[in-house]
């Protein structure tokens, strides 16, 4: 298992929220050595990765439960946007009914609620997979000084998931930072990124008390990358 840190700074001006999100989608299309032309994109949002994809493709299918990211989607007459749940099981019996070449997934199966019954339903779709899943080191620092659980699954428990689903595919951890010029500008963007979930525990007095005691000036995340 290879673990590796990028670090950036964040520009307010361009009030760019999914910052980090952007870095993953490219690092997991790095894996992709071959042009597969039919693509599975699951948890495909507003089109981050579809949009990032420059070779030419056949069949893209992209699937997501939130109906106005796929609104925002690019559309063209290869693409298809399929409002689905991952951890819907009638969901994979359609998609069987597909032939994939490839199945993507960037910052989303982090939400699954049983990720070993999402693998386990990608595996039958017979394709190579590339797959980023933010880990619980994700706000690592942030969750420490806020007396938090992290939601997320260890790092140890999405190495498990890539041995017993994809024991041919290889696993990569890499560390983001994300450096801010004030905690504001940092607290903003947690709410705002949708990388936190929709989790919203602490109230007015303990956030203020939060943003005075935490200690770094930048945000933590891990993601956990498994490609063949």
């Amino acid at each position: 298992m290879k673990i590796s840190t990028e670090f950036s700074k964040y520009a307010t001006h361009y009030g760019e929220y999914n910052v980090i999100q952007n870095q993953v989608a490219d690092k997991l299309l790095n894996y992709i050595t071959q042009k597969p032309s039919r693509v599975l994109d699951l948890g495909c949002g507003s089109g981050a990765l579809y949009k990032k994809i420059d070779w030419k493709l056949e069949h893209f299918v992209g699937v997501d439960f939130a109906p106005g990211m796929l609104e925002l989607h690019p559309k063209a007459k290869h693409v298809e946007c399929i409002y689905g749940n991952f951890n819907d099981t009638t969901l994979f019996e359609y998609l069987r009914t597909y032939s994939f070449e490839y199945i993507l997934s960037a910052s989303a199966l982090q939400w699954a609620d049983d990720l070993d019954a999402v693998c386990k339903n990608i595996v039958t779709l017979n394709a190579p997979v590339a797959l980023a899943i933010f880990t619980a080191n994700t706000f690592k620092t942030l969750n420490k000084t806020a007396g938090l659980e992290p939601l997320l699954r260890s790092r140890k428990e999405i190495k498990r998931l890539q041995k017993e689903y994809f024991p041919d595919a290889k696993l990569e951890v890499v560390e983001y930072k994300l450096a801010f010029e004030s905690v504001r500008d940092m607290f903003r963007y947690i709410k705002k990124s949708g990388v936190s979930g929709s989790r919203k525990v602490l109230s007015y007095k303990e956030t203020k008390k939060l943003m005075q005691m935490y200690p770094l000036d930048y945000l933590e995340f891990e993601v956990a990358f498994i490609a063949h």
